[in-house]
């Protein structure tokens, strides 16, 4: 699929480990898949998050497909498994009530506190920095990555306050200046709250989306929300149902990676992507 097309992503100069530790079992409460990126090179980690009924298994199959340059990938497993279900199918948070129908306004609370267990394990024990660390999600997967990028960004700016007295005239200091994510993808994922920030999160989103009738099309008013709470959103509209499917597909959504996804300068490095001549 992606390993057809060759991209060309932005050079980094971060100083982080070029191989960056494997996540561990005993630090991360759900089941995951993780793939070192194939080029041996570890600048960025993409974060995959499954559907509403599903496993992380399809996920971390996708993320060794997809062969993004210099990007490690992490398939997470949704911490809840679906009651009255004897296969194995998972969700992020409550979605269904007591009779077996969809919760209208479900409260994400559980997933995001599960995110923030996970993303403290990256950047502390695994060497990630935020800004190298991108979401993909799909639908409810989706919705989680979208809050999740917009929680870590509010408690960021929280920190900001408190380490800058608000009467000070001094610009912010590099050390605490807030931090956000590198980009989110969600594939028919709307926000399930309306953000109200201080401050639009710099996180770059693309949201690909179905139009009615499907029976993923967004709500009204999710493209709004989106653009409420993050300062680059992207819109993606294809006829269909569910995931991306065929290259045409798939193709917006690794063109904005390669707008997205950050490049280590490697030394001896030869024309591995389009665009670029000797390093």
């Amino acid at each position: 699929m992606a390993g057809e097309k060759e991209m060309s992503i932005r050079e980094s100069t971060d100083t982080t480990p070029r191989i960056k530790t494997p996540p561990k079992s005993s630090a991360i409460p759900v089941p995951f898949v993780y793939n070192a990126s194939d080029d041996g090179t570890d600048e960025n980690l993409l974060i995959l998050l499954h559907g509403l009924g599903d496993t992380q298994i399809p996920f971390g199959k996708l993320g060794r497909q997809l062969h993004l340059p210099q990007t490690a990938t992490l398939a997470l497993r949704a911490p809840e498994q679906i009651p009255f279900l004897y296969e194995q199918a998972y969700q992020w948070y409550t979605s269904f009530d007591q009779l077996g129908e969809l919760i209208e306004h479900p409260n994400p609370t559980p997933a995001l506190e599960l995110m923030t267990k996970v993303i403290d394990h990256l950047t502390t024990a695994c060497g990630w920095p935020p800004h190298r660390i991108h979401f993909f999600g799909f639908a409810q997967g989706g919705t989680v990555a979208a809050e999740f990028a917009l929680k870590f960004w509010r408690t960021e700016l929280a920190l900001q306050q408190k380490a800058l007295p608000s009467t000070s005239p001094d610009p912010v200091p590099a050390s605490s200046a807030p931090r956000a994510f590198g980009s989110v993808v969600s594939v028919c994922g709307p926000l399930v709250s309306y953000p109200t920030l201080p401050q639009p999160c710099p996180t770059s989103v693309l949201i690909f989306h179905r139009p009615p009738p499907a029976e993923s099309a967004l709500p009204s008013g999710a493209i709004a929300a989106l653009k409420k709470g993050y300062a680059k959103v992207e819109e993606v509209k294809m006829k269909g149902e569910g995931m991306p499917r065929s290259k045409e597909e798939f193709e917006p959504i690794m063109r904005f990676w390669s707008e997205n996804l950050g490049r280590r300068q490697m030394e001896g490095l030869y024309g591995v992507m389009s665009g670029m001549g000797t390093s």
